[in-house]
């Protein structure tokens, strides 16, 4: 009996620590210029393979624009709160990066090619949005 029950129970405790090496999970962006945080995105399977972002709160002291006056797409002067910012990133086949999908950033209505990259163990994630050779990186903080 001791000798199921023992890789039952660091199964238990080892699944969860794999599961964090993905990018699905609520998220705090903080800003690649000021350092400070400025929304959390909930980050989940779209049921189609990929994974897509949504901003669940602001964290900005001063209230800026609430509204994407500067999008240009079907998310143009419509709530930065509750915006799906991140589209269709998929798994890559054999590093845990996720790409091939956008994101948008609400501030300027800009929208980039994605790559997501899970580092320290999951509690962190590397968010690169380019266009062409040009990029931007923001490191993002797991909320537990």
């Amino acid at each position: 009996m001791k000798k199921i029950l023992a890789p039952l129970f660091f199964a238990a405790f080892a699944l969860p620590a794999l599961a964090q090496m993905t990018p699905a999970g609520l998220w705090r962006s903080i800003d690649d210029n000021t350092g400070e945080a400025k929304a959390e995105i909930s980050i989940k399977d779209n049921g189609k393979g990929g994974l897509n972002g949504v901003v669940e709160r602001s964290l900005l002291k001063t209230s800026s624009e609430p509204n994407c006056s500067l999008c240009t797409d079907d998310r143009k002067d419509k709530p930065k709160v509750g915006m799906e910012i991140i589209r269709g990133a998929v798994k890559a086949a054999s590093e845990d990066i996720w790409e091939g999908g956008t994101i948008i950033d609400p501030e300027n209505g800009k929208v980039y090619k994605l790559r997501l990259t899970p580092i320290e163990g999951g509690k962190k994630l590397q968010v690169r949005g380019y266009i062409g050779p040009f990029y931007r990186n923001q490191l993002w903080q797991r909320v537990q």
